[in-house]
């Protein structure tokens, strides 16, 4: 692309007039006047209405103006960019996150990198709600599971599995299930979803299931599977530890559903500053 005119044209535009432009530019008002005239000649097109009183843009010129502002703008966020990528990242982080997996797996994450750069500051917004980045101003958003939001840019940080569990107490009760359709026959903890998602005949299969309890919390679920209250699917985060300690026990493997992502998210139309950048590597890495 031929850069000549770019700057003295929106210089023009945005101060109507060739002699403030030229102030601005720190350069002759005649400089300036014969750069538009080559830009105009180059383009084809007529960029600006001049009098001895006012200079106007064409509907041509308002229509160049506003792609040429979006490049200019961007060429500064890039030289920030690199400005920032030299020095020791400042300013503030705003993050959201699933409030059980932001305890247990971010939360320590995000303070040991707050350690390591005292000139940040953080907010750190926990939540099982979907928030909107762009209206509320985050910065970055932790997600698990599927996406749907086409709109965002995602990077997969880690993954989850989900297992299904019960108690040996349960089990020597009620017995195993080894198959998904002897789990009609079982008590099944149930969540926000009436559903469990399994992979069967190389492909996923969802799963209605009942039972007595239903919870939307993944602990009050947890503490009903440990007090043998029934079987239960929950995320790695939430029952490794019990299955370490075998107070629970893996159930039905071999339709487990494939890992799912955990994902960071930030919008399309936002340039990814150095610090959120640093701060997703720094998760990628650690997680």
């Amino acid at each position: 692309m031929n850069w000549e005119g770019i700057n003295e044209f929106v210089a023009v535009y945005e101060s109507e007039s060739f002699t403030q432009a030229s102030r601005q530019l720190s350069c002759s008002t005649a400089q300036v006047s014969r750069q538009v005239s080559q830009l105009e000649k180059r383009l084809g097109s007529k960029l600006f209405y001049r009098t001895t009183r006012q200079v106007s843009a064409t509907e041509a010129g308002q229509i160049f103006y506003q792609h040429c502002r979006q490049i200019l703008d961007a060429l500064g966020d890039a030289e920030r960019a690199l400005t920032d990528l030299q020095a020791s990242p400042r300013g503030k982080l705003k993050i959201t996150a699933p409030v059980t997996y932001g305890e247990s797996h971010l939360v320590p994450l995000l303070n040991n990198f707050m350690q390591q750069h005292p000139d940040l500051e953080l907010q750190c917004h926990l939540s099982n709600q979907t928030l909107d980045l762009v209206t509320e101003g985050y910065d970055l958003a932790i997600r698990l599971g599927r996406l749907n939001n086409s709109s965002m840019i995602a990077r997969r940080l880690s993954s989850r599995r989900l297992y299904v569990c019960a108690s040996p107490d349960y089990l020597a009760r009620h017995g195993e299930p080894h198959t998904l359709s002897e789990l009609n026959h079982h008590s099944c903890l149930q969540g926000t979803l009436d559903y469990w998602r399994f992979h069967s005949q190389g492909q996923e299969r969802n799963m209605r299931i009942h039972g007595r309890i239903r919870c939307n919390s993944g602990h009050a679920l947890l503490d009903a599977a440990l007090k043998g209250l029934g079987i239960v699917q929950l995320p790695d985060y939430y029952v490794e530890k019990a299955m370490r300690e075998k107070t629970l026990v893996s159930l039905l493997e071999s339709y487990r559903c494939e890992d799912e992502g955990i994902w960071a998210l930030y919008p399309q139309n936002r340039l990814l500053s150095p610090k959120v950048r640093l701060l997703v590597d720094y998760l990628i890495e650690n997680f």
